[in-house]
């Protein structure tokens, strides 16, 4: 049975012009050009028998008066005179009766455009929620991903294709207060419920690590702080080390090295040969047979920091037979005092410490293996039962911040790569304040650079792999373009700044850049929703999500009008000190 029944008598009007993908409807009666709103959905009879094309209206303009040429010129109608109020039409796809097996398909395509004079009618009422229904992507999952209840009509619960969502990379931005956090914890608590589920949270600000972001099937975890150094445990405790052994040889370069530094050849050089003969020497002292023979500079095998210094320090004091009684010199005497210098630096700052001031734990061959036990388990199989994985960040230091980041997300992206293809399980890294730790810049900071090279392999090679990027951020102008223009699914809230409005009106196709102008206008937990997850380009109220992040924004003048509001300054200074906020 078709899912449109319109009355002749309920058309506005006959289609004037036609171009690709847009169209041009006369409307004769004035009031039912006031019923007209833009954006809301019409219908244009297909010149094939069973079709309807869908369209969005773009504009509404009345009748203008005879010497008045601009509007026509305006809409691209070559400038003559406008006799007739008029509505412009972007076509966004096809309502079929029946398709195949199928009754009312809906298809984001274009097979045919509409004659000359073809009736056009307006979708509301009771067409809207079928319309809406018969769109839905409920009856494809038997969970199915629901996000809110459509703007046009709030009678119609708006669900999204979960397999599209995340399998083509997403992006979630809004400006502050507008209701993204919001957007988030909804998306988490669906995903919580999921007997299998496995998604990474980079909660930056602490946000979702609050009681209130609290559920089965969630997770927190913390970077570890100077109060867990020195202890054992800290995993099944939920303090993530991250081992300095982690990192590349590129990447503990980035941190240590002065590139500036007439000597960082040979200090790279005489590194990289000693971290790799004190891997070797670690697995000799484990009576190792299987990774000797095959590991290279980066391969993640635990070694002995003090035992690269003491190699070190000696390389740099070490005089060798020469023509007198004391020697000469020997080959790096001298060059590499200013390298050891950083690196003592960076092993006795206990801000770094979860990297460098590990524990007999972090030091265990099989230590990786419970790291990406506890990160990239599913549900069912993670021994917590948590599919969601909040990771807190906010007590990472800012100028390492992306290097960390970015640590964790190529672990994650290579051990799915080296995964058979029929064991590897998907996971999802939700990037909250993306726009810091994979900026559009990054300033010649290198350490930065290689952070943000994981997340664009990510975007790039992900879907191959099961690993899915979901980029979340209040700045969308400030975040990479690369990963960004590997997105196919767009849910924007409220955005202000011109410059964040035109990235994502660049990254939507031609005919749905339109859109783009209510983003300055939406409502707190309102969302323009774009991309392959969506059949549908539209806006959608957020539902509100029962567990909430700690996002609401502080009520100033309600604050300072409060005489028995408190402060503990005191305590603050304390966790600056320590660098911790337990």
């Amino acid at each position: 049975m078709a899912i449109f029944k319109f009355e002749e008598t309920a058309s506005i009007g006959t289609v004037f012009s036609v171009d690709t993908s847009t169209i041009i409807v006369k409307v004769e009666e004035l009031e039912k050009l006031r019923k007209l709103q833009v954006n809301h959905l019409v219908a244009v009879k297909s010149s094939k028998a069973g079709q309807h094309l869908i369209g969005i209206i773009n504009r509404i303009t009345r009748k203008v008066s005879d010497d008045n040429n601009s509007v026509s010129e305006d809409l691209g109608l070559g400038g003559f005179l406008l006799t007739e109020n008029i509505i412009r039409v972007n076509l966004i796809g096809t309502m079929i009766d029946k398709h195949g097996e199928f009754e009312n398909v809906f298809k984001r395509t274009l097979d045919t455009v509409p004659e000359i004079e073809a009736p056009c009618f307006p979708i509301d009422g009771e067409n809207i929620t079928k319309f809406m229904q018969t769109i839905s992507t409920q009856s494809n999952y038997e969970i199915p991903l629901s996000i809110g209840k459509y703007s046009i009509d709030e009678n119609a619960e708006a669900f999204l294709d979960g397999d599209k969502l995340f399998q083509r990379h997403a992006v979630i931005v809004g400006s502050t207060g507008s209701g993204k956090s919001w957007c988030v914890a909804k998306l988490v608590e669906q995903i919580a419920k999921l007997p299998m589920a496995n998604c990474i949270l980079f909660d930056i600000h602490g946000e979702y690590s609050g009681t209130d972001f609290k559920a089965d099937g969630i997770q927190h975890f913390r970077i570890a702080n100077p109060s867990d150094l020195g202890k054992t445990g800290n995993l099944e405790n939920n303090a993530l080390m991250l081992p300095y052994w982690l990192l590349t040889y590129e990447e503990m370069l980035a941190m240590l090295l002065d590139r500036s530094d007439s000597n960082a050849p040979n200090q790279a050089m005489v590194f990289s040969r000693t971290v790799f003969n004190e891997k070797i020497n670690f697995l000799n002292s484990i009576g190792d047979t299987i990774f000797k023979d095959s590991i290279t500079i980066d391969s993640p095998i635990p070694y002995s920091l003090d035992a690269v210094l003491t190699e070190l320090k000696r390389l740099d004091n070490e005089q060798v037979a020469g023509s007198t009684s004391a020697g000469k010199a020997g080959d790096f005497k001298g060059k590499l005092s200013r390298f050891i210098q950083r690196l003592e630096a960076k092993s006795q700052d206990k801000r770094l410490g979860f990297m460098f001031q590990i524990s007999e734990d972090e030091l265990h061959i099989d230590w990786m293996n419970k790291l990406c036990n506890a990160l990239m388990q599913g549900s069912t199989t993670n021994s917590k039962n948590a599919g969601v994985k909040v990771i807190d960040f906010s007590e990472v230091p800012s100028d390492v911040l992306p290097l960390v980041i970015g640590l964790v997300a190529r672990i994650v992206f290579t051990v799915q790569q080296w995964t058979a293809t029929d064991k590897r399980h998907p996971i999802c890294l939700l990037c909250d304040e993306a726009h810091l730790y994979i900026p559009e810049r990054t300033n010649q900071d290198a350490a930065a650079e290689l952070g943000l090279k994981n997340f664009e392999r990510i975007a790039k090679e992900g879907r191959k792999y099961g690993v899915s990027l979901t980029v979340i951020s209040q700045r969308p102008a400030e975040v990479n373009r690369t990963v960004l223009s590997q997105c196919n699914n767009f849910i924007s809230l409220r955005l202000s700044n011109a410059e964040d409005q035109a990235v994502i009106k660049k990254l939507l196709p031609d005919n749905l850049a339109g859109l783009t102008d209510v983003l300055p206008i939406l409502d707190i937990g309102e969302a323009l929703i774009v991309g392959d997850a969506s059949l549908l380009p539209t806006r959608v109220i957020i539902d509100k999500p029962t567990i909430k992040p700690q996002s609401a924004t502080v009520q100033f003048w309600k604050e300072w009008s409060n005489k028995d509001a408190l402060q503990d300054i005191p305590t603050a200074v304390a966790g600056l000190r320590k660098q911790s906020k337990s």
